[in-house]
């Protein structure tokens, strides 16, 4: 994917907020009792945010565990973001198939509210590297 550095810029910034507004979809449902669906998207904000930080280094992950790769070879490895944020984004999506795929899958009311914590964290990290990435690339 070839795209111009106000492009990434652009698409970087829809992705976030798309990504707060599944978290904000997270706190509503959760709520509202929807633990399942609570889960759901907490998963979806911390995916939407990790893919709101790879298209600033030009990639576009084609499926999930692709964003981990990604994710882990481009900014963990180099020491950007802390490999703890890779074993809480891995959580969420076990979570997440859990919750969409179990037929017998019990959660509680504490598992969402510790995937929105997870979330948030998530996002917070991201989101600091990628204003650092946007300011470079400005």
């Amino acid at each position: 994917m070839t795209l111009s550095k106000t492009d990434k810029i652009n698409l970087s910034e829809v992705r976030m907020q798309k990504a707060l507004g599944f978290l904000e979809d997270a706190q509503a449902t959760l709520r509202d009792g929807r633990i399942n669906t609570s889960i759901n998207r907490s998963y979806y904000a911390a995916l939407n945010a990790i893919r709101s930080l790879l298209i600033l280094d030009g990639v576009n992950p084609a499926s999930h565990d692709g964003a981990i790769t990604l994710l882990s070879l481009r900014f963990v490895k180099t020491k950007q973001l802390s490999a703890d944020l890779i074993k809480k984004f891995k959580s969420l999506l076990s979570s997440r198939t859990d919750v969409d795929y179990g037929d017998f899958v019990t959660v509680e009311f504490s598992d969402a509210e510790e995937s929105q914590s997870q979330a948030e964290e998530i996002i917070k990290e991201i989101d600091s590297l990628r204003s650092k990435l946007i300011k470079e690339l400005q």
